[in-house]
């Protein structure tokens, strides 16, 4: 079954539950390496978007994710409003109008967000950014597609590459962002941005493999 409008709203619902849940884990990691906000940043992003849910359980998927990026963007401090919110614009963008994606069509719309938060951040793989796992995750999406794998098997091929890439980020040295300002003393700590992108999609993984 593909992915509906029930699903995404579901995801959102339960990433911010799982942000919440993560936001000393999150706090601490950025405070090793940033200014220490990430978690709270999170947490309060994403249940402000939690907040409009209601008004959009008639709408099609791609304003419910455009949204969720601006909500996110006026409501989450630091880089991550625009990394993030930029993200979910570009995903609400390639699926307009839309109430169900397949496997290609989610495929598209996280390369649609990459491409905004790539835009948005000039980041690039080896960074130690979220890009090193959403980047990982969307070639694993779309190997599994080509391979011919059923969504539910593409989901948690995708999530299990975004944590490999989350922990790919520990001996990276940051190059974005306000870790870069540490130089070698950034490296052997995991990317607080990667934690919360690989949240992201553990989530949706996690959600869908009963909904779909």
């Amino acid at each position: 079954m593909p992915i509906a409008r029930k699903d995404i709203l579901l995801w959102l619902h339960e990433t911010a539950a799982v942000m919440a849940e993560n936001k000393a884990l999150l706090t601490q990691l950025d405070s090793d390496i940033g200014d220490g906000d990430h978690g709270a940043n999170m947490q309060r992003g994403f249940q402000a978007v939690v907040q409009k849910l209601p008004e959009l359980e008639d709408k099609d998927i791609g304003t419910i994710l455009k949204t969720a990026g601006l909500t996110l963007v006026s409501t989450v401090g630091g880089a991550s409003g625009p990394l993030y919110g930029t993200m979910f614009l570009q995903m609400g963008s390639m699926t307009m109008n839309k109430d169900h994606l397949d496997l290609s069509e989610w495929t598209a719309a996280l390369q649609a967000g990459l491409s905004g938060v790539v835009m948005r951040g000039k980041a690039n793989p080896g960074d130690k950014t979220l890009v090193d796992v959403l980047q990982p995750a969307l070639a694993a999406l779309a190997a599994a597609g080509e391979n011919g794998l059923t969504l539910q098997e593409a989901l948690l091929a995708g999530a299990q590459a975004a944590e490999a890439g989350m922990r790919g980020t520990i001996p990276m040295l940051a190059k974005k962002g306000r870790a870069s300002y540490l130089g070698e003393r950034s490296i052997g700590h995991q990317d607080p941005g990667a934690t919360s992108a690989n949240l992201l999609l553990q989530t949706a993984a996690h959600v869908w493999r009963d909904s779909i």
